[in-house]
């Protein structure tokens, strides 16, 4: 059994090692975006490399163990969980190395007005990554509904972000080109931040073995005021009987 928990220990650091790298990647990619050098671009790369080397260990891993050790419980949630995750952090390394690549597209293109909305909706999409992986080595459950609801604000930014930019091309069409190119990092943070929100789902069905997934615990909760609601009617018409 000690073997199979420092297996299990084992899995969950790689999983660990595979977000603080993909978080290093959105940085990285944003200072592509922000700086135009082609170090950061290539850091990107080779981080993606290292990602996806890493998925394979623990989808291996998840695999071999499940089959050999027949994990009941919060054990077996964990091995679920650790390949999902896995997937999620190498899909948002993957949305990083596009950032990256939309960025270079930039190069040779007129300058747009500044965005300070893209820059916010990145850092919070970089937060959401990191709060994920903190909800998950903490064991934090509100940490992971936190995340839930950031997700709000990144879509409200793609929002704010695509109605400038549309603006900003129709007004000249010579920055077609170069704002095309922002509304595709728009929609990768977008995807960061949806990535995160599963990863933050998975994090709350593995602690809890509640699924979230889907808007379930939004629907959860709504039967459950309803309930409360139907009760205080039953409570007043009872109280009016005895009146």
């Amino acid at each position: 059994m000690r073997h199979f928990q420092d297996q299990l220990s084992e899995l969950f650091q790689k999983i660990v090692q595979m977000g603080s790298l993909a978080e290093s990647m959105i940085q990285k990619a944003v200072e592509t975006l922000e700086t135009g050098q082609a170090d950061s671009r290539n850091a990107v790369f080779e981080s993606e490399r290292q990602v996806n080397a890493l998925q394979v260990q623990v989808d291996d891993a998840a695999v071999k163990l499940t089959v050999l050790q027949q994990p009941v419980a919060g054990d077996a949630r964990f091995l679920f969980m650790a390949s999902r995750i896995a997937g999620e952090l190498e899909r948002i390394a993957d949305q990083a190395v596009n950032i990256a690549q939309n960025a270079g597209h930039l190069t040779d293109q007129p300058p747009l007005p500044p965005l300070v909305e893209l820059s916010l909706m990145a850092r919070i999409a970089r937060k959401m990554v990191r709060d994920t992986l903190s909800a998950m080595i903490e064991r934090d459950v509100a940490m992971a509904n936190q995340v839930l609801r950031d997700e709000k604000q990144v879509d409200a930014f793609r929002d704010q972000i695509f109605s400038s930019l549309l603006g900003s091309m129709a007004d000249d069409p010579k920055l077609i080109q170069a704002a095309l190119s922002l509304i595709l990092i728009a929609r990768n943070l977008e995807r960061i931040g949806d990535h995160a929100t599963n990863i933050a789902e998975e994090v709350i069905y593995w602690l809890q073995g509640r699924d979230v997934r889907h808007g379930q615990a939004r629907r959860d909760e709504d039967v459950e005021q309803q309930a409360k609601n139907e009760a205080k009617h039953e409570q007043s018409d009872h109280s009016n009987d005895r009146r």
